[in-house]
Parts: C-alpha cells; sequence; structure tokens
C-alpha cells in the first residue's frame, strides 16, 4: 500500500468509524466507510493485513474517534445552513466518508490530501466520487489557487487529526495565508496542548501512539498551542469563535474523563477568518 505512518492514521481512522456504525447503538452511522474499508483490504498484503486491518482497536479510542467525526459534522452541517452555495474543503482527508453524511447537495464540496492517498481513494470508491480531489500536500498552497479559482469567499475549512503532526512553524505560516487569501470563512481544527510535542509527554505520546497502532514513526505530535487563542495572533483576521472537547459530549466513555481536568488536553477549535471583510 506504501502509505507513510501518519498515512496509516487515516486507516485506524476509517476502521474506527465502521466499528462504531455496527454497534447496536452507533455513535456515527457511515456505511460508506464499510465499503471503502472492504476495498481498501484488496490491495494490502498479508503483513499489512495484520498491523492496518486486523490488529484490534480500543474501544474507546474507537469512540472517541467516532465523537469526533459526528462533531464536525454537526459544525459542517451548520455552516452549510448558514451559507448555501458555500464551499467546504476537507484538508488531510484520508479515507474519510464525510461527503455521504454532510448535506453535500447544499454546497460544494473539496477533499485535499497526499497523492498516495488520494490515487488509493481513487481507485477504490471510483464511479461512486462526484467531487473534486486535490493530491496535494496542505503545506503546498498552491491548492489555494485552485479551490479560490470562482472567489474566495464563504469557505469552511477541516482540519480533523491534521496540525498536530506538522511542523509548528509551517501551520503558523499556514494560518498566515489563510488569513491573507479567504475572507468571511471560517475553519475548524482539531489542536493539542503544547506540551504534548516536547520533553517527556512526547515520548508518552509516541509510546501510547505505538502501544495502540503498532507504528508511530511520524505520527507523534509536532504542532500544540497554550491555548486556543494563540491561533489569533498567527493572522490578521483570525477569531476564535467556539472551542469543543471529546470530554463535552454525553457519550463519552468512560464517564470518569469528564471530571480528570482533559478538556484541554486535545480538542477543536472552530475560528472565523475575515468575517467581516
Amino acid at each position: 500500500m506504501k502509505l507513510t505512518d501518519v498515512s496509516k492514521t487515516a486507516l485506524v481512522t476509517l476502521r474506527s468509524h465502521v466499528l462504531e456504525s455496527q454497534k447496536n447503538k452507533p455513535i456515527i452511522n457511515d456505511p460508506m466507510a464499510k465499503y471503502c474499508l472492504d476495498n481498501l483490504v484488496s490491495f494490502a498484503s498479508e503483513e499489512e493485513k495484520a498491523l492496518l486491518f486486523n490488529r484490534k482497536l480500543s474501544s474507546v479510542l474507537t469512540s472517541h474517534i467516532a465523537i469526533r467525526a459526528r462533531k464536525y459534522d454537526v459544525i459542517i452541517n451548520d455552516f452549510i445552513s448558514k451559507n448555501p452555495s458555500g464551499m467546504v474543503v476537507n484538508l488531510g482527508c484520508g479515507f474519510d466518508t464525510r461527503y455521504w453524511r454532510i448535506d453535500h447537495q447544499k454546497c460544494e464540496y473539496i477533499e485535499l490530501d497526499l497523492p498516495e492517498i488520494v490515487e488509493m481513494k481513487k481507485d477504490i470508491l471510483k464511479e461512486h466520487l462526484n467531487y473534486e480531489l486535490i493530491a496535494c500536500s496542505v503545506l503546498d498552497t498552491s491548492w489555494i489557487d485552485r479551490v479560490t479559482s470562482k472567489g474566495n469567499r464563504n469557505f469552511l475549512l477541516i482540519a480533523e487529526g491534521l496540525f498536530m503532526y506538522l511542523p509548528k512553524v509551517e501551520v503558523i505560516n499556514l494560518f498566515k495565508t489563510f488569513s491573507e487569501r479567504f475572507y468571511h470563512s471560517q475553519m475548524v481544527l482539531e489542536v493539542v496542548t503544547e506540551k504534548y510535542t516536547r520533553g517527556i509527554w512526547k515520548k508518552i505520546i509516541i509510546m501510547k501512539i505505538k502501544q495502540e497502532l503498532g507504528f508511530d514513526s511520524g505520527s507523534s505530535y509536532n504542532f500544540g498551542v497554550k491555548n486556543a487563542f494563540e491561533l489569533e495572533s498567527y493572522g490578521n483576521g483570525i477569531r476564535v469563535i467556539d472551542e469543543w472537547s471529546y470530554i463535552q459530549d454525553p457519550d463519552i466513555r468512560p464517564r470518569i474523563y469528564k471530571y480528570m481536568g482533559l478538556s484541554r488536553t486535545q480538542w477543536t477549535v472552530t475560528v472565523t477568518i475575515n468575517e467581516d471583510k
């Protein structure tokens, strides 16, 4: 399959959606994820099947990923309802099947990821794909020229489980570019606390990822923030309008997480970009 370790995390997300969809009371209903996963298995070697498809995932991990996906779907549908014909750009989309879970008939929808992911996604979804896929790193900002060819207003940029894997200086530069290129737009992104990106905490995260997934190289956290409002310093016109954590969700398990002070360790931030211009 020739996937980097960061790209392999996209398979974990996909498998989590499938596993949660199969429960009696699923957090997320994602039948296209099952279709996608079944086709991906046909590409895999026996070694890859053992590591990427047959390895047991904890119920805590799969439910957290599903809770996150459900929340992002809600945010996206809310944006679509308030911005008819707006454009939704899913950055670092992986093998996400979000298109079939949102009101895609009422928006323009584009996905972006590395060529290795996009090529494979096109192969497995074939005729089901009726939206644009861009094979490009999010750090190669030529993709912005493509998505803004008809205008640069009313965009929603999605960065679910993406920026924490990128170098901080690159993320800051990207935010600056967003503030210069998009208007009356929003972005929803996942962030981690800065302490997870250095020292003993970084080593703990790497160890935890390897224990859970079986790999770690390239999948450790590099970008973190002290608090959400740090993002506002990355570019003129960026304003934080909402913060959300898994811990706030009524379906969080185990419930003791609500009382452990974890709400600002890994969480989601929604920002506006030049909302008043």
